[in-house]
């Protein structure tokens, strides 16, 4: 079963070539200066995530106005506009705009809202050259207050030679509060974009893999231990985004890499 993709460039709408997950997806939205794009949500709650750009949103008889403004995903916090299920929407590009789009399936009735970069939380994961930095987005830790009935997302930055999802965690089962059910996805950006970085997959099962980690690469991960490294000169992004029975979040260490997350404490009383 392929775990890891490239996805397709160009404007439009582009989805997954293919999806080992039964409750995750991913699609991704690049319009020009003045594009649209008109869609439904169906059966599934999606988070627009705006990667670059900025844009409307016309979503049921809500209208979001000019929403985004970073860049590209390196420069600041994100905007997000959360669709419910049961909705139709209309995107209209206010410049060039990019717009990551991840869902799940969604019984929840709710209305559509904007998630501004000051409801987004951000920090600091790690220490020394496992150090990383994150935003959450939608997660029931940071934003308990904001409706979503399975979507977990959020974004790591993974600074020039360190790794990140240091340990290695998995979360397969619902067995809490040792551990939550969760499918997850990683939808990866580089900076430059020449650049790459490792994304390491494996389980208790027979997977192990080793992927290259470049622009607009995405690991789509059901089950089994996951970690990243960026190559020397370079920073890797990605969007996390999870799935499960419920949102709660807890995992499970590699527990023959488990001791690494001990030293956090030590190592940043050092100042490393």
């Amino acid at each position: 079963m392929k775990r890891f993709a490239v996805i397709e460039g160009g404007e439009g709408l582009k989805s997954l070539p293919y999806n080992p997950c039964q409750l995750l997806d991913m699609q991704l939205l690049t319009l020009p200066v003045g594009g649209t794009y008109t869609g439904q949500t169906g059966s599934r709650e999606v988070l627009a995530v705006i990667l670059g750009g900025k844009a409307t949103f016309v979503v049921g008889s809500e209208t979001f106005a000019k929403i985004g403004g970073r860049p590209n995903v390196f420069g600041g916090k994100p905007h997000s506009v959360y669709l419910p299920a049961g909705v139709e929407y209309r995107i209209s590009a206010e410049g060039p705009v990019q717009i990551a789009m991840p869902s799940a399936p969604s019984d929840l009735s709710a209305k559509p809202y904007v998630i501004s970069p000051a409801q987004v939380a951000n920090g600091t994961w790690g220490a020394a050259n496992f150090t990383r930095y994150f935003h959450q987005i939608l997660t029931l830790a940071a934003q308990p207050d904001l409706p979503a009935r399975r979507l977990i997302v959020g974004e790591t930055f993974t600074p020039s030679g360190n790794w990140s999802t240091f340990p290695p965690h998995k979360h397969e089962v619902d067995d809490l509060p040792r551990e939550a059910y969760h499918e997850e996805m990683y939808y990866f950006r580089v900076s430059p974009a020449d650049g790459f970085g490792i994304c390491r997959h494996y389980n208790d099962h027979g997977v192990e893999e080793n992927y290259t980690v470049r622009d607009n690469t995405i690991l789509m991960a059901p089950d089994g231990y996951h970690t990243v490294v960026s190559a020397p000169g370079y920073m890797t992004y990605y969007l996390w985004f999870l799935a499960g029975n419920h949102r709660i979040q807890a995992t499970q260490n590699d527990p023959a890499l488990g001791w690494v997350e001990r030293t956090v404490p030590m190592i940043r009383e050092l100042g490393r």
